[in-house]
């Protein structure tokens, strides 16, 4: 069972770049992504009633920004879409879904970065991190089979990104967005990509959209699967797709035994 993460940077722009072609030939069995930027009425008409998908969107309240959506072959059995706190929720950022007995957490974690690049958004940032985290922790702790994929934006080591030593001070590699992440895994979170990689290089998911970037591989790691240990059990793979076009991300993914399911 294939479930697929990836950030799509609008879904009226994926769509016009193949969207509908790569779902479709995906053989994924769940498929989140992140910063829709649309409103349910403009998410192309193709998409919402696509047959042998199931669409839940969660958009953000400012137009044209952020937004988070889940493809699935089948309806989730429970979708809950709120951190608790409104100066979350109006970013359109979270949705959680039950399949059976897993859960599937489809996230566009913040950018550190302010309107003009300050960093300004950290603390909220980082914020947003602590909520998530306490909110999956009970069952997390319970021993329950959790997936948190989406676009993280923070690249954990050195080796997640193609310049770490030009990016100490940039948001998204700074050591109070790492620690945070390293405060994750300490606590029972796994990195499914680097569970079977670890010392993988040049494996990346972001490229800037300046000329020749991506060409060159001048990216980082932002896009994560995390499982937690109740989930890994039934974790076969966890791949990057870089040869996926349409966005400056690339799609993310784990197969998992369906069994997961169905557990317990």
């Amino acid at each position: 069972m294939r479930i697929v993460s990836w950030n799509i940077n609008g879904i009226r722009s994926a769509w016009q770049k193949g969207f509908d072609k790569w779902l479709d030939a995906s053989d994924a069995e769940i498929v989140g992504v992140q910063e829709v930027r649309a409103r349910p009425e403009q998410v192309p008409s193709e998409l919402r009633e696509r047959d042998g998908w199931h669409l839940a969107l969660q958009p953000a309240e400012r137009p044209g920004y952020s937004g988070v959506a889940i493809l699935s072959r089948h309806p989730p059995d429970a979708l809950t879409m709120t951190l608790g706190q409104k100066k979350f929720d109006i970013e359109g950022r979270l949705q959680i879904a039950r399949f059976g007995a897993l859960r599937v957490a489809n996230v566009y974690f913040p950018n550190g970065n302010g309107k003009d690049r300050d960093l300004s958004r950290i603390p909220y940032k980082l914020a947003f991190y602590r909520r998530l985290f306490k909110l999956l922790e009970p069952e997390k702790q319970a021993g329950a089979p959790i997936l948190v994929m989406g676009d993280f934006n923070t690249a954990h080591r050195e080796i997640d990104l193609a310049r770490p030593r030009e990016n100490k001070e940039t948001s998204g590699f700074r050591p109070e967005e790492r620690r945070e992440l390293d405060r994750w895994l300490k606590k029972g979170w796994v990195d499914t990509f680097r569970h079977f990689e670890p010392e993988a290089r040049g494996r990346y998911s972001w490229w800037s959209q300046r000329p020749e970037v991506r060409e060159k591989n001048i990216g980082w790691r932002l896009d994560m699967v995390l499982a937690s240990p109740g989930a890994m059990p039934w974790v076969r793979a966890a791949e990057i797709h870089e040869q996926v076009m349409g966005s400056d991300h690339c799609p993310v993914s784990v197969v998992l035994d369906p069994a997961v399911m169905a557990r317990g």
